[in-house]
């Protein structure tokens, strides 16, 4: 009797191992992070953009309602334009509090400063904050 010394055929399981079933999760993962992360992060970035440009526009129109009242009648009250609008109770140039839920989340602070020694202009900020953290800040001289 010979002996056969061929190797026999030895069936393979088919299917992965768990070690090479972690590592494609590894990779999966550090791949999809990297598609993830910049999206996540201009999403931020856009939504400050977008409270900057409220705020701006907010604090743009506070001055533009106090320009457009002659100037004696605000150093007469004056103490009526320096106000402060509470977070999510701002109001738009006829007094009406803005319903629209992009508002909710801001403040602002308007002071007018006069000098009866130079009485020939006064002096306008408005602050604008969401939620309590100041984005915009403008200045604004009226004169007579």
């Amino acid at each position: 009797m010979t002996i056969d010394r061929r190797p026999r055929h030895r069936k393979t399981p088919a299917g992965f191992t768990l070690a090479e079933a972690m590592l494609a999760m590894v990779i999966l993962s550090m791949a999809a992070a990297g598609v993830l992360l910049p999206a996540v992060s201009g999403a931020s970035v856009q939504a400050e953009g977008l409270h900057r440009t409220l705020g701006a526009i907010l604090a743009n129109d506070a001055i533009e309602r106090i320009v457009s009242t002659p100037f004696d009648e605000i150093v007469a009250n004056l103490d009526d334009y320096s106000t402060t609008e509470a977070q999510g109770q701002l109001k738009d140039a006829s007094g009406t509090i803005f319903t629209d839920s992009m508002y909710e989340n801001f403040s602002r602070r308007v002071t007018c400063a006069w000098d009866p020694n130079q009485d020939f202009f006064i002096v306008v900020t408005v602050q604008v904050s969401y939620m309590g953290q100041e984005l915009v800040n403008v200045k604004r001289l009226i004169s007579k």
